[in-house]
């Protein structure tokens, strides 16, 4: 990239600059675009005449001449003539807002999930909630937000109306997931979408793609559709990322002249345009709340900003690979900890080198390495010293769930009971692995194998199947668990009516902001929203949610 003069060129620049940086590209339609009606003549209207006539021998006489129109006897009736409103869209085209990565078949929700409900409440109801650690609940959600399913509709039959509510359901969705750290579903949920076809999808697109470090992807389309552009910081760094490093220092000359660049951009961008200038500059303070390319500048200037004081999204720029062991397992136990990163994918991280300090995370990551070994070798005694140490570490880390999802089948079929040693503590061996079953995806099947000796055991084993109120229940929670079972337990106001309006997926949403009161420790709440969802027909998300409520030393 060339440097000097630079100070100079952007000295003349900014003298020199005038408003309009970019020049808006004009658009030719080309005639082949224009409808055509699928009986040829209606198009050739002085073709009538060649229409064949009804053959002499029928004798069908021909409509007679209309009168002049003076000498109708009606009067007029329209005081005013009123335009319909004619909107046009692709036969093949996609509805932005019913845009998804999971189909029907998937995900067993129904088509109409969101109709009835009003976009904005459906998007006030999904950003306020907090699910990062109700595992359950979560896996629900992501179905929820990655389903193809009919957008929610504006009141009103109005279809720009429509199409606007459809983008920001969409939106919503995206920022949501984002929220969580899902940045490559997000990101292929907005390319569903089509990033050209609304600003607003394309921003989100454009800052996605900077977290997942497909810079060129992001600026090739930006330099093929500048008028597109989130903001002129963007512009700026993508051409001279491109190479258009003349067109890049009067993009920015211009702005910031004009004043459209914060105090932030404006450094940033100044010091990533000048290596030499950013040689010569201390470390810059990092900004409260940096944009995803005010994150990338900072990278790219040689001062990249640490992830963890930063929202979880950012997370996914340490798994690439150039940020360090300890920040990689670190960002990504966040992004497994709230769904966005596979329990493989962490393990393969765990183990990808030997620990070379102690320490968190290094003393998890040790116990970690040694029950894995374990287990690869088939090595009972081993897995049963091993298993202690290792879900104690991941129960501190909230990484119990996706652990117990990995391994509880396996640890159940090498019968660790049968371990010896003195050094092994049965009944705290057997207390472990009865949790990561009750906790795994096959928790009914394996409850079924388990001994249960206790009356905590008999619950949970009763809950499993679905059956809490046949045992006895052990404490306050496992009594509202009851409730929420029993078939005489009434529904909240609100999720009742939502139902019997058609809302299901606002119920949905409700019912689960209700059940995550009820872990934070609002145990009255518990019932009814077990209660709601098994209604709805989430059963399987009942039982997990309840046995989380019961097993998870961070609530659900």
């Amino acid at each position: 990239m060339p440097t000097a003069p630079l100070r100079a060129a952007l000295a003349v620049v900014l003298l020199a600059a005038q408003p309009g940086g970019t020049q808006a590209q004009s658009q030719v339609q080309s005639q082949g675009n224009r409808p055509i009606s699928a009986i040829d003549w209606l198009d050739r209207g002085s073709d009538f005449a060649a229409l064949p006539r009804p053959a002499p021998e029928l004798n069908i006489p021909l409509q007679p001449p209309r009168p002049p129109l003076g000498d109708l006897a009606e009067p007029p009736v329209a005081e005013s003539i009123i335009t319909p409103e004619v909107t046009t869209h692709a036969l093949n085209a996609q509805q932005a807002g019913a845009v998804g990565l999971l189909p029907r078949r998937v995900t067993g929700l129904p088509a109409d999930l969101w109709q009835g409900s009003l976009p904005a409440t459906l998007t006030r109801r999904i950003d306020a909630l907090e699910l990062t650690d109700t595992p359950a609940l979560q896996s629900l959600l992501y179905s929820l937000l990655l389903a193809e399913t009919l957008p929610p509709e504006a009141s009103g039959s109005n279809q720009t109306a429509n199409r606007t509510a459809g983008h920001d359901f969409l939106l919503a969705r995206i920022d949501k997931l984002t929220a969580m750290g899902a940045v490559d579903p997000a990101l292929a949920l907005a390319e569903r979408a089509d990033p050209t076809s609304h600003p607003a999808i394309f921003a989100r697109w454009f800052d996605l793609s900077l977290l997942a470090g497909d810079d060129h992807r992001a600026c090739s389309a930006l330099r093929d559709r500048p008028a597109l552009s989130p903001s002129d910081a963007a512009l700026t760094f993508c051409r001279a990322m491109l190479g258009q490093y003349d067109l890049a220092v009067l993009t920015f000359g211009n702005a910031a002249a004009l004043g459209m660049l914060t105090q932030s951009e404006e450094t940033l961008l100044r010091l990533y345009l000048d290596p030499e200038l950013a040689e010569e500059t201390p470390p810059l303070p990092p900004p409260a709340r940096p944009s995803p390319l005010a994150f990338r500048l900072a990278e790219a200037i040689g001062t990249p900003l640490p992830t963890g004081g930063l929202p979880r999204a950012y997370a996914m720029t340490d798994l690439r690979g150039t940020s360090g062991w300890r920040a990689e397992i670190e960002a990504a136990e966040r992004l497994t900890q709230s769904g966005a990163l596979t329990e493989n994918r962490l393990l393969g991280i765990y183990t990808a080198r030997e620990p070379a300090a102690s320490g968190e995370p290094w003393d998890r990551v040790e116990a970690i390495q040694q029950l894995d070994a374990a287990i690869s070798a088939s090595d009972r005694d081993r897995a049963a010293r091993a298993l202690p140490g290792a879900w104690s570490a991941l129960q501190a880390a909230a990484l119990d769930v996706p652990f117990a999802r990995l391994w509880a089948v396996t640890l159940v079929d090498m019968d660790l009971g049968a371990a010896t040693g003195d050094d092994i503590d049965a009944d705290q061996i057997a207390n472990i692995i009865f949790d990561m079953a009750m906790l795994s995806p096959e928790y009914e099947t394996l409850a079924a194998r388990l001994p249960r000796p206790d009356a905590r055991r008999k619950f949970l084993a009763a809950l499993a199947v679905g059956e809490p109120g046949t045992a006895t229940a052990p404490d306050v929670t496992a009594q509202a668990i009851q409730r929420g079972f029993a078939p005489e337990t009434e529904l909240p106001t609100l999720i009742r009516l939502d139902l019997q309006q058609g809302k299901l997926g606002e119920a949905m949403l409700q019912s689960m902001a209700l059940l995550a009161q009820g872990a934070e420790g609002a145990t009255k709440d518990i019932a009814p929203a077990l209660a709601a969802l098994r209604r709805m027909g989430l059963e399987d998300t009942s039982r997990r949610a309840a046995l989380q409520l019961m097993l998870l030393e961070r609530g659900l």
